[in-house]
């Protein structure tokens, strides 16, 4: 059955879009509200506020572990790793897309250290799309409150970086590698 989903989300991915440089905040354009406002709660059961990261940018990323773009975990501890005086990475692993990441918070853990070394900070399970999407996935893909975007992840591994006043700046698709020129230009 997992070779079958796999096999499903590769064939959905082919009909993604290849472009690699993603969206760019239009000139002008203000979030309504502020991303400060939102958290999320961490692998460990702590709650962090995303305000917690002002006056540095920031990395939001959905993540699976049974992706085709989930060797994209070494790329993102690398990033975190090299840029860490520059943007902080924060996987938000999501089930959403697939069924690529239908593990237990502990699973997944269990998964990203042992086989990526991951470091970089990690929300607890969520969804990132649909009815029941996440505070801060909402405030992402909603124009009236990020100020111009409305792209909602297309699958798994989309970032979306944040600058240090808190505002979206920039949206990649899933195919924009963590350490490609157009992610680290623009931090």
């Amino acid at each position: 059955m997992r070779a079958l989903l796999k096999t499903i989300g590769t064939m959905l991915f082919s009909l993604l879009p290849l472009s690699c440089s993603g969206q760019v905040r239009p000139a002008g354009a203000h979030s309504t509200t502020s991303i400060y406002e939102y958290g999320y709660t961490a692998m460990d059961g702590k709650k962090v506020k995303l305000s917690a990261y002002k006056g540095k940018k920031f990395l939001i990323v959905n993540v699976a572990s049974q992706c085709g773009f989930t060797p994209q975990y070494e790329g993102l501890e690398k990033l975190a790793k090299e840029y860490k005086d520059r943007v902080t990475v924060i996987g938000f692993p999501a089930n959403n897309f697939g069924h690529q990441e239908p593990g237990t918070n502990e699973e997944i853990v269990k998964f990203c250290t042992s086989t990526y070394g991951v470091t970089f900070p990690m929300s607890q399970k969520i969804s990132v799309i649909g009815d029941d999407q996440d505070p801060i996935y909402k405030w992402l893909t909603t124009k009236s409150l990020n100020g111009w975007n409305e792209t909602a992840p297309k699958w798994n591994f989309y970032k979306y970086l944040i600058d240090e006043k808190g505002e979206l700046i920039r949206v990649f698709p899933s195919v924009t590698t963590p350490l490609s020129k157009e992610l680290t230009g623009a931090l």
